[in-house]
């Protein structure tokens, strides 16, 4: 058996570990750019920390506050420019995945003043990114240890992601209990996507020992959290948040060298065509995700059940629970116009699942689903 594992994200865990490790700041430079959405990064406690520690080190800092939800590549390319402006030696991304993956694009676009915001899908450019440093405030990308940032063409309203050794962290600083201040709905979703990112990397060729280890402890830990989200219906208790969002971690060091599967480029769609936050989106298609790989990864997709402890109709039924899905409904027209993006090329999303996937199938799902 022979495997490659490369994750270089220095991960400093626990309870105030941004206080605790403060100094590491220093050995970034003494201007930090902080990348934030509008409130979650202060309603947490994680800015409050962030700025006191850089008050006690003489680090001075500016705060680009404008990433919103499923982050713009305009957004993004407006930060860097702003931020270069302000000659920043490095950058904090403090808040969820949206804002995770916002800052390693931002870093790119910083150092890199002659890019237009469509630039970055070319992975050219002459500059290194500036050093990223990321602050978690959800339990669901995994962001913070992948090399991928999900990004959102304004123009066209289509996501598609950039990966590569340059869109590494340099340290991620993973407190539990900046996560707290999670909603309901925003924890379960959150959730519902680092479960899709373990299953999916699980059920991928190139998931071997180590990714399949993490996926384990992934599925075993975000099921039961799961299930005690779907019986009680309320935000859960700390202990219970540091679970959730160590669990997040293990799925994003299954994602970080497997991928995922065709539920995510088909909960895409539900995003930008109906607004479906991202993590209900990709857990729309479980369902038929599980059916396929009892069909030809018949091994996996029992071992992931003996996993929760539940028969494939028990686990798809919780699943569907909580994502709760609108009515949506698409034309024929609608749909032949969705698939049409994958006139020109099979993604690999598609590839690696199992059994193979198609537009076909794709139209397939989308009709029965929603026509």
């Amino acid at each position: 058996m022979s495997f490659n594992f490369y994750m270089p994200v220095k991960i400093l865990s626990g309870k105030n570990a941004v206080r605790n490790n403060k100094d590491i700041f220093l050995s970034f430079g003494k201007k930090c750019g902080i990348v934030t959405g509008k409130s979650s990064a202060k309603k947490c406690g994680a800015l409050d920390d962030v700025i006191s520690c850089f008050g006690e080190l003489g680090i001075s800092y500016c705060i680009f506050d404008e990433i919103g939800e499923n982050p713009l590549i305009e957004d993004c390319h407006r930060a860097g420019r702003f931020l270069d402006e302000e000659r920043v030696d490095f950058l904090l991304g403090i808040g969820g995945g949206s804002v995770l993956d916002a800052s390693k694009a931002i870093a790119i676009y910083t150092a890199n003043a002659s890019l237009s915001p469509e630039d970055i899908y070319l992975r050219k450019y002459d500059n290194s990114p500036l050093d990223v440093l990321l602050i978690g405030t959800t339990s669901g990308t995994g962001s913070e240890v992948s090399s991928v940032s999900v990004l959102t063409n304004g123009r066209t309203n289509r996501k598609k992601s950039i990966s590569g050794s340059d869109c590494y962290a340099k340290v991620v600083f993973a407190d539990s209990t900046y996560t707290c201040s999670m909603p309901y709905a925003v924890t379960v979703s959150t959730a519902l996507d680092a479960l899709a990112h373990a299953i999916e990397g699980y059920f991928c060729p190139k998931c071997t020992i180590i990714p399949s280890m993490f996926a384990d402890v992934a599925i075993t830990d975000l099921w039961k959290s799961l299930k005690w989200l779907h019986k009680n219906k309320t935000v859960p208790d700390e202990k219970m948040r540091e679970t959730l969002y160590y669990a997040s971690l293990h799925a994003g060091m299954v994602l970080n060298p497997c991928g995922t599967l065709f539920p995510h480029p088909l909960g895409y769609v539900l995003t930008e065509n109906y607004g479906i936050p991202h993590g209900k989106a990709c857990a729309a298609f479980m369902t038929e995700l599980m059916e396929r790989g009892l069909a030809h990864e018949k091994e996996k997709a029992e071992h992931i059940l003996a996993l929760t402890g539940a028969t494939k109709e028990e686990f798809c039924s919780v699943i569907e629970s909580l994502t709760d899905l609108p009515e949506i409904t698409m034309t024929a027209e609608e749909i032949e116009e969705i698939c049409s993006r994958w006139d020109s090329a099979i993604p690999g999303n598609f590839l690696n699942s199992p059994g193979g996937f198609t537009k076909e199938d794709a139209k397939k799902i989308f009709t029965e689903r929603f026509a």
